[in-house]
């Protein structure tokens, strides 16, 4: 691994300048290396960080990936860190006209990196730096205590997608620590309105109104007269209020890494007080790459569509077009079948930044029902770019795709959600168009993205550690269970229990004297909640009360 070549370097800072023109907003200094496959095969367990810790795990991988590039040779393009500077490697035998899309492609996600209000937390120090620390305290740990670094390492890892990142944003933002109070206003409408299964929307948009119209006529005081008229009506909502604000200041409600840290007897002791510095590291790592694994279509299709903007208007496109043509292909292409993050996010800002030069962004054109008029809507506002930029600094993954995939988004790209079923005569598996719906096709890449359990922590009267999965939908994975129980065992020093949502198959059709009316009964899903024990580490499971 060395430094980019001074030629290599200088068609980097042109591409930087031609990018600053177009309105991409990033740092000055920028670090390029020229790497092989074979670092690639070795930097990719440690996420790219060469200072990142050492574990074991990161050997096993690369053994696996060495194996896997035997059987598929390939030659990845480039990798771009979020450091300070950003740090971004490229393959070694790249022509300079291939450099040039691979700089601006780069150039993109950097300016994301250093813009997108998700990343807000990692703007403040160098992660490299810290990184390389992290190692050398490792390192320092492992000389002293031996194997049981890596068993406390292994253990904090099984629980380190669980670190409380939205917790860690509101303590960014505003610079306070705990982030902005919980106003009695917002606690009214964020989460009084919204109880329940089924919360009434046509009231919550009538209380919303209320609120705006008060404000337009008392200006000095619409606001407290609003909060006087809704606590008039609803007597308990202080108490609530002031009940929430204090289990929003306790620590690690949902972050057990931080509560163990904290409230651990055992971590707490005076001679394993090591391990916290471990369980820190850990923690803060996770944090770190938090927002790249919720800004997978947003960032890789703000590059892409970065990457195509600027090289396609780039003189140095010429008589590379070809060229460029099957390269990009492969990169954005759509598939029938499955997803591309790529293209799907390119699309997608290509789609909006039409819609809002067209002025299709706002009320009047939602509420323009006859497909024609639709068809023929046009503001003429040239606000797009704007725009995609305005999306750029304040979305992640599942708001771009909850609020902007829409039909006709999928009508223009002939979008589709793909079923799968099986032919018995030929013994096959036979794809089909299952739905071509804006909101199937939504709800597939939704379901796609990274959405980690939501884990409560507390304990109880009997000292016991108790993990309270809030169920939405999606079961935990059961062959993760008992080795994760394990670990949390050893690091609270005690029992620990999980309340989780389990699946139960039941047979359908049957009457209440048990006889089948159907010939062939369907079974369906029924979901019953169950604790599950760890104690002596013995695992054991009942059905909760």
């Amino acid at each position: 691994m060395e430094l980019i070549s001074q030629h290599a370097k200088r068609i980097m800072e042109g591409c930087k300048e031609r990018a600053r023109q177009a309105g991409l907003r990033f740092g000055d200094e920028t670090l390029e290396y020229i790497v092989t496959n074979r670092d690639m095969v070795a930097l990719g367990p440690k996420v790219m960080i060469p200072t990142l810790y050492d574990y074991w795990v990161q050997d096993v991988e690369v053994l696996r990936e060495q194996g896997r590039y035997e059987l598929y040779p390939n030659n990845p393009y480039e990798t771009v860190i979020n450091t300070r500077p950003p740090i971004s490697y490229y393959n070694d035998n790249n022509p300079d006209w291939l450099n040039v899309m691979i700089f601006y492609h780069v150039i993109g996600h950097i300016d994301l990196f250093q813009n997108n209000l998700f990343f807000r937390h990692t703007w403040d120090y160098d992660f490299a730096g810290r990184a390389l620390a992290d190692k050398r305290l490792f390192a320092k740990l492992r000389s002293e205590k031996g194997r049981w670094v890596d068993y406390v390492i292994e253990f904090a890892r099984t629980i380190d997608n669980l670190v409380g990142y939205f917790d860690l944003l509101a303590e960014t933002d505003g610079g306070a620590k705990g982030g902005r109070p919980l106003s009695l206003l917002d606690y009214y409408f964020d989460i009084f309105l919204q109880r329940g299964p089924k919360p009434a929307v046509s009231l919550y948009a009538k209380e919303i109104e209320r609120y705006n119209r008060m404000r337009r006529e008392f200006p000095e005081d619409g606001e407290l007269r609003f909060l006087k008229s809704v606590t008039e009506k609803h007597r308990e909502l202080e108490a609530l209020h002031a009940k929430k604000v204090q289990e929003k200041q306790q620590v690690g409600r949902t972050d057990p890494l931080r509560f163990l840290m904290e409230y651990s007897p055992f971590l707490n002791r005076e001679e394993n007080r090591w391990m916290l510095m471990i369980l820190e590291v850990i923690r803060s790592t996770s944090l770190y790459f938090q927002p790249q694994i919720r800004t997978k279509i947003l960032n890789e299709g703000w590059a892409s569509y970065w990457h195509d903007t600027l090289f396609l208007g780039d003189d140095r496109i010429r008589g590379h077009e070809v060229d460029y043509a099957i390269v990009n292909a492969k990169v954005t292409s759509m598939p029938r079948v499955g997803l591309n993050p790529y293209a799907l996010g390119m699309r997608l800002f290509q789609y909006l930044e039409q819609q809002a030069d067209r002025g299709r962004t706002g009320l009047a054109y939602f509420q323009t029902h006859d497909r024609r008029k639709r068809q023929q809507f046009d503001r003429a506002t040239g606000q797009g770019r704007d725009y995609i930029f305005h999306i750029r600094e304040n979305y992640c993954d599942s708001m771009f795709v909850n609020q902007f995939i829409d039909q006709d988004f999928v009508d223009q790209h002939r979008l589709f959600v793909v079923g799968k079923r099986l032919n018995k005569e030929r013994m096959t598996w036979q794809y089909y168009v299952r739905s071509r719906k804006a909101a199937d096709y939504r709800q597939m890449v939704a379901d796609s993205l990274y959405h980690p359990p939501r884990v409560e922590v507390r304990v109880d009267e009997n000292n016991v550690l108790v993990l309270d999965h809030q169920f939405e939908g999606k079961p935990l994975l059961r062959d993760f269970i008992s080795g994760v129980m394990l670990g949390l065992e050893y690091l609270w020093g005690g029992e620990v229990h999980l309340y989780t949502s389990v699946p139960i198959p039941v047979k359908a059709n049957r009457e209440d004297d048990g006889q089948v009316r159907e010939e062939t009964p369907k079974r369906i899903i029924e979901w019953k909640r169950f604790r599950y024990t760890m104690k002596d580490k013995t695992l054991a499971r009942t059905l909760a009360e």
